[in-house]
């Protein structure tokens, strides 16, 4: 079994009982890769990026519990071990936990996996939250940098509403 299809596997057992949080990196996974593809990441690129999509929110559960919170670097703590256990390099656990913990801080993107992990996480929070045609239009405005990343928003978002500045 290769890396990836264990992470997955492991994701799916961490989370086991908690249908909306699979469903979610599941989706957040797919577009990641999407997005990485078309936009041409080399191998290794897309490899990180994809495995930062798997576990990108590994934490919420735990901080949740134990800290009554569940951001960036608390998700990231729960995981270095055993993505060794499953083989990963520590290097690129080391830039795996880096994705995870900024994932949601856009001003510190530093790479192409960094601002596609952010476009895909948004792709599937804005469909879940719910998140009214404002926000979505600021939101497509401030973060969204791939040509794929903002095509996608687009079709998902913005294809049904006339007058969008694209």
């Amino acid at each position: 079994m290769d890396k990836l299809t264990a992470l997955c596997k492991a994701m799916i057992t961490y989370d086991k009982g908690d249908p909306r949080r699979i469903h979610h990196f599941l989706k957040v996974h797919a577009f990641a890769a999407q997005i990485g593809r078309e936009e041409g990441l080399d191998e290794k690129t897309l490899f990180l990026l994809e495995a930062a999509a798997y576990v990108h929110d590994i934490g919420i559960h735990e901080g949740e519990r134990r800290f009554g919170r569940n951001d960036g670097q608390i998700q990231q703590r729960s995981f270095l071990t055993d993505m060794e256990r499953l083989g990963f390099e520590k290097e690129d656990v080391d830039r795996i936990c880096w994705l995870v913990a900024h994932h949601h801080s856009y001003g510190s993107i530093d790479g192409p996996d960094a601002q596609i992990l952010a476009e895909a996480d948004m792709l599937v929070n804005q469909y879940e939250d719910g998140a009214p045609l404002k926000q979505n239009e600021a939101l497509y405005h401030r973060l969204y940098k791939t040509e794929s990343g903002k095509r996608m928003f687009r079709e998902l978002y913005f294809d049904t509403y006339e007058g969008i500045k694209k």
